[in-house]
């Protein structure tokens, strides 16, 4: 019998060859392994017609309903009291918003067979019952406040919802939300009783990582101008231009029919 005889550099070699093929796997293939990222999103997710149904675009078709419940009848209360011309204007785009988009909501929930809340949540329910319970400018500085930081966490939902989302009607009412949140935000800061210091605050209390950006300007110094971006390759042109204020639209020449 002939015996093989196998070198301790062969060894040493077959090692390695085994360890380089193991750390060349390719990665990815293990991108939707169980408790991944992918493998949570692929587990959430349903099939619909319009595309992928996931966790995350239910959790936001369910949370423009909401909204709705308690922002209209905010909204109804302003009218009611009219307390400033300000407050009142605010009320009336947060009827007119939300009727609208509640009747966005409840034709994409009833396409997707999804069944959507009729009562606002706990927390909602009590900020209804503070604005109620307030009166003079404590009503107008809560209405305007507590207003304006719900829509500013719903207008954070919506840009990721609409960034993110593979379902095309997810996607046209997170259109239609966006709108008509940043709408309302304007609104709410057009009564000038909106606490930017207090926004910012809760901003950070929340936030799970820290910003980042370039040092503070220096005060008294002079930053250098910027070099404008130009671009580096022909555009197409405009689909449309509008005409300068002050130039006159022209007139097409009249034909010899409509000559006397």
């Amino acid at each position: 019998m002939r015996r093989i005889f196998i070198s301790g550099t062969g060894l040493v070699i077959v090692a390695l060859t085994a360890t380089i093929a193991a750390l060349l796997f390719p990665v990815w293939s293990y991108a939707d392994r169980s408790g991944t990222g992918l493998a949570n999103l692929n587990a959430g997710s349903v099939p619909t017609r319009w595309g992928p149904l996931s966790a995350a675009d239910r959790d936001f078709v369910v949370r423009v309903r909401l909204a709705g419940l308690w922002e209209l009848p905010a909204g109804q209360q302003a009218i009611e009291r009219a307390p400033s011309a300000a407050v009142t204007a605010a009320g009336h785009h947060l009827v007119d918003g939300h009727a609208f988009l509640d009747a966005r909501v409840r034709e994409v929930a009833a396409q997707l067979g999804m069944e959507l809340p009729d009562q606002p949540n706990a927390q909602q329910q009590s900020w209804l019952r503070t604005l109620t319970a307030d009166s003079g400018a404590a009503y107008e500085k809560d209405f305007a406040n507590i207003l304006r930081s719900a829509h500013g966490k719903v207008f954070s939902l919506v840009a990721q919802i609409r960034a993110n989302t593979r379902n095309s009607l997810v996607r046209a009412l997170a259109d239609d939300a966006n709108t008509t949140v940043l709408d309302h935000i304007k609104m709410l800061e057009a009564t000038g009783l909106v606490d930017f210091d207090a926004l910012a605050r809760d901003s950070v209390a929340t936030a799970t990582t820290s910003p980042s950006g370039p040092p503070p300007p220096t005060p008294g110094a002079t930053p250098a101008s910027p070099v404008p971006v130009t671009p580096s390759f022909p555009l197409p042109p405009a689909a449309s231009r509008a005409l300068p204020t002050d130039t006159p639209a022209t007139t097409p020449p009249a034909s010899p029919t409509d000559t006397p």
